[in-house]
């Protein structure tokens, strides 16, 4: 094992560089939460309204439901959303790990198959998350029903 002060340098920035990607993945992961947390405060609010029997316009009462729906399968999109962000950190962070100790000769097995998998794993799990986060973010504006939602009487 090298101890030499560009080995060990060198270790380090081939362990760190997949870190800054760690950043990204608590990046969305915040984004994500934060549209989870609307969202079930919403739906909360919308049951509570429709439970308290206070609607009495049937229109109404119809175009609250169907948000309350619209809203539990936009917490669903981000729960999924939110698995493979952790997912991808969990994948990120074991290519850290791996470089880290294959660099450092503490393992001795070939390190290109598990590295290179747990980076692809890694990095597919944050795209399913990203296209997750798109869906609902695009599911969320056309539930939103710019036209038809204004009740008149």
């Amino acid at each position: 094992m090298d101890n030499s002060i560009d080995v060990i340098t060198n270790n380090i920035q081939l362990a760190l560089a997949p870190v800054f990607l760690l950043t990204a993945v608590s990046t969305l992961f915040n984004a994500i939460s934060t549209r989870l947390a609307r969202t079930v405060d919403r739906m909360r609010a919308i049951h509570k309204e429709l439970q308290d029997g206070q609607i009495t316009d049937d229109k109404l009462y119809r175009l609250m439901q169907k948000e309350a729906d619209e809203s539990k399968f936009r917490g669903r999109l981000c729960t999924m959303a939110i698995f493979f962000d952790v997912l991808s950190g969990v994948f990120i962070s074991l290519t850290v790990l791996e470089l880290f100790l294959f660099q450092a000769g503490a393992l001795n097995t070939p390190k290109t198959g598990y590295v290179m998998w747990s980076f692809i794993l890694g990095m597919a799990s944050f795209m399913i998350s990203m296209l997750l986060m798109l869906c609902e973010v695009v599911y969320g504006y056309l539930s939103a029903g710019w036209d038809n939602r204004v009740i008149t009487k």
